[in-house]
């Protein structure tokens, strides 16, 4: 049951993030007023539970609790991680993939193990480069028969 619960949402995410990459000026501001609303919903709560003065009234209005710092924390939770800037924004995408590759992180490396790899590239870039050109070459003789 967790797992179908899990696809559900992980779907919906793929599909708030597709819509929203067409419209980038609308997904960075969502991004950036939730990742506030998320740190102010850090920052009040553990206030809160550190004084034990939750400030609970019986006249709050509706905007009064949506924007009540452990609430704010939920939904600005909940819309990161439907638009997929939770993991993004906190972790980093390049964190993810060198810990799936076993990779160091780029900050553990050594130079010499960074120009190591920048080389591996470079004459990756050539081999790819000499293929296209024999390629070209292939097609050309074929189009001249």
């Amino acid at each position: 049951m967790f797992i179908s619960i899990a696809k559900f949402f992980d779907k919906l995410e793929d599909k708030v993030r597709a819509r929203l990459s067409h419209r980038s000026v609308l997904y960075a501001f969502i991004g950036g007023a939730t990742h506030v609303l998320f740190w102010r919903g850090i920052w009040h709560t553990s206030d809160f539970i550190m004084t034990g003065n939750w400030h609970l009234s019986e006249t709050r209005d509706f905007w009064g609790w949506v924007f009540y710092e452990p609430v704010s924390l939920v939904w600005s939770t909940a819309i990161l991680l439907l638009t997929g800037l939770f993991v993004a924004g906190f972790i980093g995408e390049r964190i993810i993939i060198s810990g799936l590759k076993k990779e160091k992180k780029v900050t553990d490396k050594t130079e010499g193990e960074i120009q190591e790899e920048e080389s591996k590239i470079k004459i990756l870039e050539r081999k790819l480069d000499r293929m296209v050109n024999d390629i070209e070459e292939i097609k050309n003789a074929v189009s001249k028969k």
